[in-house]
């Protein structure tokens, strides 16, 4: 049977639980702390004064890592976490590590991102600097890494969460999305073709409209007010996610 830890049970780790438990996969799924109405399949795993509680008993798992960086808060403790859990996950005999990384970790500049370019090496925000890091340790311990581009799906609409806020980016800049759907379809095809996986892919949808055009079409949808942009600059910054294509994978679910 295959065996599959989720270190971060929420937006994007509980349907990741949920759709592995449907393909008859043994899961534990984990939160800060368990509620009263827990599911079967969650477990404790936390930071306490950097004193690590857990619950996790999976030995010969996979193991993906879908917790939320929140690289942008000065407290964040997530690479000391992750630490912790590549440590854990080698006691327990992992099959292997992925990483839900972020095309954060690519500049601002206008240019066309694949796999090949080098982030390590550049001058970085500090957000980007968590991220790298994060990166480097997986890679350290012989794991894998999705590069997410922003996430959609249920509950994060973007006629919704960007309706009349006023958004720093310009209305001719690149949308660099993805579905929630297509981003679980890519974790399970680099698990299921591990060994012939490449150590990094970006998952992006191949379309790029302009946020202007996006927006616009998102917002009439849902009926909400149109957002607003700090400028009108052609910014043509785009994530290329064609690379995991060669493992069998497509991009089925629209932005």
């Amino acid at each position: 049977m295959n065996k599959l830890v989720v270190l971060g049970a929420g937006w994007l780790g509980k349907p990741l639980c949920l759709q592995a438990k449907a393909k008859g996969w043994q899961v534990e799924g984990t939160r800060t702390q368990l509620r009263n109405n827990s599911e079967s399949y969650e477990r404790v795993f936390c930071l306490n004064d950097d004193k690590l509680e857990s619950t996790i008993s999976l030995e010969n798992a996979w193991w993906v890592c879908a917790v939320p960086p929140r690289a942008r808060q000065k407290e964040s403790n997530y690479l000391r976490l992750l630490n912790k859990a590549l440590s854990l996950s080698n006691s327990f005999k992992r099959k292997g590590f992925l990483l839900c990384s972020s095309t954060g970790v690519y500049p601002s500049e206008a240019q066309t991102y694949t796999e090949q370019c080098d982030v390590f090496n550049v001058n970085l925000s500090p957000r980007q600097s968590i991220l790298v890091e994060a990166e480097k340790m997986v890679l350290g311990h012989g794991g894998k890494l999705l590069r997410l581009a922003g996430l959609v799906g249920p509950s994060r609409e973007p006629g919704r969460f960007v309706a009349a806020k006023q958004l720093t980016s310009s209305s001719q800049s690149l949308v660099n999305m993805v579905h929630q759907q297509d981003v679980l379809n890519a974790i399970f095809c680099v698990l299921e073709n591990w060994q012939q996986a490449e150590d990094i892919y970006n998952v992006c949808h191949p379309s790029h409209p302009t946020r202007l055009s996006y927006y616009q079409q998102k917002c009439a949808h849902w009926g909400s007010a149109l957002p607003t942009f700090a400028s009108d600059e052609a910014v043509a910054r785009v994530v290329d996610g064609s690379g995991i294509t060669a493992l069998g994978f497509s991009y089925q679910h629209e932005i």
